[in-house]
């Protein structure tokens, strides 16, 4: 069975960045126990008030960036849609008494197809994306994690995309370079987040903004932490792994973790 995971994808240039976690993406692939049927991307980079879905036949790609080489907007993933997935998503996720809105005509952030384009280069596989909703926190979106862990079994990659530590104001203040150490306070709330994430103490993850050091510093809104508890959920209180740990530019931690299947 696939595991769910949660990724960083990084800032919009991260495509044409020689990184650690570039390398790490790019055999991801090869580490898991099966190709996925389809595959379910939450992205940091589409917050709704209520769940949606992208429900195109051919996924597009936007560019949800400006001021970066002109090389990253040419990049496109034109992953097919799955009406399939679509509805699957959308019946579990209505079955728990919301409703879900099915966007034809919004295509993949540069949440979703950055590390999807790393991972799964072709585009050949199916994607849906699914929307977070970040005023509802973090135990709001465990739980619809749990609703989503059956597609597992139905050989659904669920991925959960957005970063591990994301304060762009200390980036945009110092600019750090691409290989700097990370600060004091970033490796500290990372740690923390990575021993709670091992052993397991879900508690203490859902109240991270309270018990987390330096949380709000290296989260001042939730969205790009939002992600990591879809995919926890999806887990299905199965093993985690930490797949990856590596920093860029010095604030934005790159980790990546699997949470249950044979990664």
């Amino acid at each position: 069975m696939l595991p769910s995971l949660f990724v960083s994808h990084g800032a919009p240039s991260f495509p044409l960045t020689d990184a650690p976690a570039r390398a790490f993406l790019e055999q991801l692939a090869s580490r898991l126990p099966e190709r996925p049927r389809a595959i379910l991307v939450i992205s940091a980079h589409w917050e709704t008030a209520t769940p949606q879905v992208t429900a195109g036949a051919i996924n597009d790609t936007i560019h949800d960036f400006h001021g970066f080489p002109r090389e990253l907007y040419d990049i496109r993933y034109p992953a097919p849609g799955s009406t399939w997935l679509v509805d699957r998503v959308a019946d579990i996720i209505e079955g728990a008494g919301q409703t879900v809105r099915r966007d034809a005509a919004r295509g993949l952030d540069h949440g979703a197809w950055v590390p999807l384009r790393l991972v799964y280069p072709d585009a050949d596989i199916p994607v849906v994306q699914l929307s977070v909703q970040t005023a509802l926190g973090p135990d709001y979106h465990f739980q619809i994690g749990r609703l989503l862990a059956p597609l597992r079994d139905q050989g659904v990659l669920i991925v959960g995309s957005g970063s591990f530590t994301h304060d762009l104001s200390s980036f945009r203040e110092y600019f750090h370079a691409l290989n700097a150490a990370a600060p004091d306070w970033v490796d500290q709330f990372a740690e923390w987040m990575s021993d709670a994430i091992e052993q397991g103490r879900v508690s203490d993850l859902i109240a991270y903004r309270n018990r987390a050091p330096h949380a709000r510093r290296n989260h001042p809104t939730e969205e790009h932490l939002l992600p990591l508890f879809v995919a926890m959920g999806a887990g299905n209180d199965e093993r985690s792994k930490h797949l990856h740990r590596s920093t860029t530019h010095g604030v934005l931690r790159m980790d990546a973790f699997a949470f249950g299947g044979e990664a």
